[in-house]
């Protein structure tokens, strides 16, 4: 989990770093309004628990599932998950509360906005018992405008312009009611729409997909692969296998577990998940991307699924498999030809993409900010093609803050509020100037 370095407890009534929420330490509840970050509720089922796992499982410790982000089993390798609560039990929050989450997110350093929720379809079935959301990207901002806003926001101010990435990402499922047009808010044209696939590289059978569709990436499909006449296994990993559907973390009588699930908000973390290894590959080899640009290269870096619907191909599921009897639907699978985004993710494909040094430019030295008396610090390598020894550094205003260097590691501290500039140089000469921010209280820079 991401740590904010300004607090000290989860859930404090205290605003350790005057950021305006109490506790804060892994995120916040914009349900309860509270930093305590809740997943026992009689009503939870798990959800956001598996698709964080997805993401961010941690790997190389022979217990349970791989994150595709959840680095390589060294301290503090991996992807860190910062919740941003906006549902718990059968409460969610006002889109007011929303709109809240998301700019905490782009405000504290996220730049992955992982969404596994949306509206229904424009075109889900009334009979299904599905209520039609928006239909254009129109409708969507005016019927939602404030929601609009807040994602504005996130993909416009997360991130940095010297960092590894200047904008955010935002990812959301594409829905789940059978329907030729995606969900939005993932629809907007500036978000990254994810529809589901089954093992065998055919949609699920529940995707929702059509142009809006962004990638597309594995959700299970458990009417494709589900036994006609018989309950659903317990969906718990302890009572065996559920053929069909997607391994992650759930949480059992308040302990860690393991079991599966199904849905476009499975497939919406692989895309997460990928995005987020990409980017910390990136920072290892000093590349910068514009959000766009980063979105442009994940679309890129896919297999073809265009070529499996082709020739007449079908797919025979069974909507009411778990019923005795239940009748056999035939999908003609041309129909989802140009309809299931760019492709398959593949993560191998965007990481060599990044070595290639695609639609990127070299990362520079980020601007620093850092509270009174307090210190933060980056590696410079990162930064200076991976240069490991030789720098040196100085400060315009020396009352404002100090900088030493010790090998490739800088380290800032704040001494008075105000700000001044700091310049790098290094051993080949090169140098890099930012400007550090010494504030009453501010968190340490991330990776990021």
């Amino acid at each position: 989990m991401w740590c904010n370095p300004g607090e000290t407890s989860q859930g404090a009534k205290a605003d350790g770093d005057g950021n305006g929420y109490e506790g804060d330490l892994h995120g916040y509840n914009f349900v309860e309004e509270s930093g305590n970050i809740t997943w026992s509720d009689a009503n939870d089922s798990g959800h956001g628990t598996h698709v964080a796992g997805t993401i961010a499982a941690a790997n190389n410790n022979g217990i349970g599932v791989s994150g595709v982000a959840g680095g390589d089993g060294t301290p503090n390798s991996g992807v860190k998950i910062m919740s941003c609560q906006i549902f718990s039990g059968q409460n969610s929050v006002t889109l007011a509360g929303e709109a809240r989450a998301i700019k905490y997110a782009a405000d504290n350093g996220a730049v992955i906005l992982q969404c596994s929720w949306g509206y229904n379809s424009s075109e889900s079935s009334e009979l299904s018992g599905y209520t039609p959301g928006p239909a254009t990207e129109k409708e969507w901002a005016e019927t939602y405008p404030l929601e609009k806003e807040a994602l504005d926001y996130f993909i416009n101010n997360a991130g940095s312009p010297n960092g590894v990435i200047d904008g955010g990402i935002a990812v959301f499922a594409a829905g789940n009611e059978y329907a030729g047009n995606p969900a939005f808010p993932g629809a907007y044209s500036k978000c990254v729409s994810v529809a589901s696939l089954a093992a065998d590289y055919t949609p699920a059978c529940y995707t929702d997909f059509g142009s809006l569709v962004t990638l597309s990436a594995p959700g299970g499909d458990l009417e494709y692969y589900g036994k006609i006449g018989e309950t659903e296994d317990e969906y718990w990993a302890e009572t065996g296998e559920q053929k069909g559907a997607v391994l992650s973390t759930l949480v059992k009588n308040g302990q860690p577990a393991y079991g599966y699930m199904e849905g476009t908000s499975m497939a919406c973390p692989h895309v997460s998940g990928v995005a987020a290894l990409g980017l910390s590959y990136a920072v290892k080899q000093n590349r910068h991307y514009r959000a766009a640009d980063f979105i442009s290269l994940m679309k890129k870096s896919v297999k073809d699924l265009d070529s499996h619907y082709q020739n007449g191909a079908t797919k025979t599921y069974y909507m009411n498999h778990t019923t005795v009897g239940a009748s056999p639907e035939t999908i003609e699978l041309s129909k989802y030809i140009g309809k299931m985004g760019a492709g398959l993710i593949d993560a191998a494909q965007l990481l060599n993409g990044i070595q290639n040094k695609e639609l990127s430019s070299e990362m520079k030295l980020p601007n620093m900010y850092v509270g009174i008396e307090k210190t933060t610090s980056l590696n410079l390598a990162a930064y200076f093609a991976g240069q490991t020894e030789g720098y040196s550094c100085s400060v315009a205003n020396t009352s404002v803050a100090s900088a030493t260097v010790d090998g490739k590691m800088l380290t800032v501290k704040g001494l008075a509020a105000g700000s001044t500039t700091l310049t790098v140089t290094a051993a080949n000469g090169t140098s890099q100037t930012v400007t550090v921010t010494v504030r009453k209280s501010a968190g340490n820079n991330g990776w990021m």
